[in-house]
């Protein structure tokens, strides 16, 4: 610890919490203790303290509001730059919006609809911020971030400042070239259309119904915990291989939706792991698929 506070010691990089617990900042509330987080504002903290990073060879990784993260219960043994609330800014001038990283997919598409624009209405329930959505090229409801981003603002692993237009980004099912190469989601732009309003607003009613009526969204969880194999639902083979409810300590396969883990309690990450190796085992029984872990699992000794 003593390495990390000489490093940043009297540095300009933002907030600087030590030994922070690792479940205050995830959607699960399951995780153990980083060693250090830094909590920047602005574009040249983030590239502070990467260069401090850098220079000192420590190992970090970036995270947003850690929606699709199951972090080890050993926790995290490097530097963990949190891009959320603290780097959400979202302007929109002239049909174009350019969102922060950190900004909520959710406020960005809720903006984009009061103000009559239309796409954004099938993705405007996940849960996820922009940076993590680009990274993930998230998606809901037949629509992905790479059917309405048209540009994105990057930091690579030289630090140098890059922006690529949709493209460019290498988008594909939960993938983008963000995870390739490492890059670091700075802004995202989005070119908005106008359409109407009523017609919007219906739409965006009617995808909130179906999440909130079908998806466990009063207990913690990553979301959909599995990528949806080829062919089939995820949530559909887990519940046919009788598995609705399934626990393990407190990790339970969700009763409201399968594809979903729920924290019923104080479940650990070896629980939720637990839980997911079983499902994969059941499943590839009954069923001969193998199901891929959309969550990121993280961390550990």
């Amino acid at each position: 610890m003593n390495t990390y506070k000489k490093a940043f010691e009297n540095s300009n990089v933002g907030d600087i919490l030590y030994d922070e617990p690792m479940k205050n900042h995830t959607t699960f509330k399951i995780g153990g203790n980083c060693d250090v987080m830094i909590i920047p504002t602005t574009q040249e903290q983030i590239i502070e303290a990467l260069k401090i990073i850098k220079a000192n060879q420590f190992d970090f990784r970036v995270i947003g509001n850690g929606s699709n993260l199951l972090v080890s219960d050993d926790g995290l043994r490097e530097v963990v730059i949190k891009l959320h609330d603290n780097f959400n800014k979202v302007d929109i001038k002239d049909d174009v919006m350019i969102a922060q990283s950190g900004a909520l997919l959710s406020n960005v598409s809720k903006l984009a609809i009061n103000n009559s624009y239309k796409g954004f209405e099938p993705v405007s329930g996940i849960p996820g911020d922009i940076g993590g959505a680009i990274t993930m090229n998230a998606g809901a409801y037949g629509t992905e971030i790479k059917d309405i981003v048209n540009k994105v603002k990057v930091i690579d692993s030289d630090l140098n400042i890059k922006e690529f237009i949709c493209e460019e980004m290498e988008f594909s099912y939960r993938h983008s070239r963000v995870q390739d190469e490492k890059l670091i989601v700075l802004e995202a732009e989005f070119l908005l259309e106008k359409g109407d309003k009523e017609e919007i607003l219906h739409n965006f009613h009617d995808f909130t119904q179906r999440r909130t009526s079908k998806q466990p969204l009063d207990l913690p969880s990553c979301g959909s915990v599995f990528k949806r194999p080829e062919g089939h639902f995820a949530g559909q083979l887990i519940d046919e291989a009788g598995l609705r409810g399934y626990r393990y300590n407190d990790a339970m396969v969700s009763e409201k939706h399968c594809g979903f883990i729920v924290n019923v309690g104080n479940a650990t990450c070896n629980d939720v792991v637990c839980v997911i190796k079983y499902v994969q085992d059941k499943v590839y029984e009954k069923f001969n698929i193998k199901l891929e872990p959309e969550v990121r699992i993280i961390g550990g000794k």
